[in-house]
This record gives C-alpha cells, structure tokens and sequence, in this order.
C-alpha cells in the first residue's frame, strides 16, 4: 500500500505481515540475535539494544496468554501437568 504526501511526493510504504509469529517464550529466550532481529523489522519493530532488551520487547509485543493457547507464554519445562 503507498500512502502519497501531497505537500512533498514523498511515498511510505507499510506492509503487515498475515500472522504473529508463533515462537514460546523458550524460542524467544534461546533465539540468535539475527534471527531475533529479522522478526523484530518484519514487525516494522526496533532492533536498537542489546540482544536480551530486544528478547525482552519481542516477548512483550509478541506473547500473550490465550484461552486457546495458554500455553505460549510459558517455558516448555515449565508445564504442569
């Protein structure tokens, strides 16, 4: 989608990736910084800080508790049974 300035021609292009990503908090915590950081842009998120400010804002933007899926936000060793 282009989006026109009419004072100036300039041109902004944002696209919304279809899905969140469907990482643990476990994926998060044991992901390499690459990968972290190409999740963060494909979000149009921050890649500033370092590796674990950046884990702790993708858990924050990315992981929340569901009555579908409860378990996504906790560490797969970490369930109880």
């Amino acid at each position: 989608m282009d989006v026109r300035n009419r004072r100036n021609d300039e041109v902004s292009v944002f696209q919304m990736p279809l899905h969140y990503p469907r990482y643990s908090k476990e994926d998060y915590q044991n992901m390499p910084e690459w990968k972290l950081d190409r999740v963060l842009a494909d979000y149009g998120l921050s890649t500033y800080g370092d590796l674990a400010h950046k884990r702790d804002f993708a858990m924050g933007a990315f992981l929340w508790i569901s009555p579908n899926h409860p378990k996504l936000y906790q560490d797969k060793s970490s369930t109880t049974n």
